[in-house]
């Protein structure tokens, strides 16, 4: 069955007229396709008017939406707040391991600058180093320590104490 179209040209003209033209039309192409008999085909249009169809209210499918709505928005909501959750525990894993490699580098470079600290602060290489540079064992009474005792038999430098002063007011 063929269907009847309009164009932008044919608008001007009557259904009617349409109609018959392309009734015309499949006559025409039905006697080139079928050499012989011929069987006519017609088109048949139905005019139904709808106009007068009235939506009847049904607040129980109403209220079966809104509950279905609601329904379907906790769900989003708790599978919202489920992932959230999900991606912030990763977050959190990820930040602990990241911490964790920080402290192990921080504990190699710890040893590090020890191990450094005992090589540079060997007695031998620091005597090595002053005889390099001219220095000698001090002689003795050369070294004062500033907490010991004074002996009467050592020879002690004197010191200059500078006088208090009075306050003038």
């Amino acid at each position: 069955m063929a269907a009847c179209t309009t164009t932008y040209f044919e608008v001007g003209r009557g259904w009617g007229a349409r109609v018959a033209e392309r009734n015309a039309e499949l006559l025409a192409q039905q006697a080139l396709r079928r050499r012989g008999a011929r069987t006519p085909e017609f088109y048949f249009p139905k005019h139904l008017d709808n106009s007068r169809l009235v939506k009847a209210a049904d607040p129980v499918r109403v209220r079966q939406m809104r509950v279905f709505s609601v329904a379907v928005a906790l769900l989003f909501s708790l599978v919202m707040v489920y992932g959230l959750q999900h991606f912030y525990a990763i977050e959190g894993g990820y930040q602990v391991e990241s911490e964790k490699q920080m402290r192990d580098q921080l504990r190699e470079e710890n040893r590090q600058l020890r191990l450094a600290e005992a090589q540079l602060s060997q007695p031998g290489r620091i005597d090595m180093m002053a005889r390099q540079l001219g220095l000698a064992d001090p002689q003795p009474g050369q070294v004062v320590h500033p907490n010991a005792r004074l002996d009467a038999v050592t020879p002690t430098m004197a010191q200059v104490t500078p006088p208090a002063q009075k306050d003038s007011y």
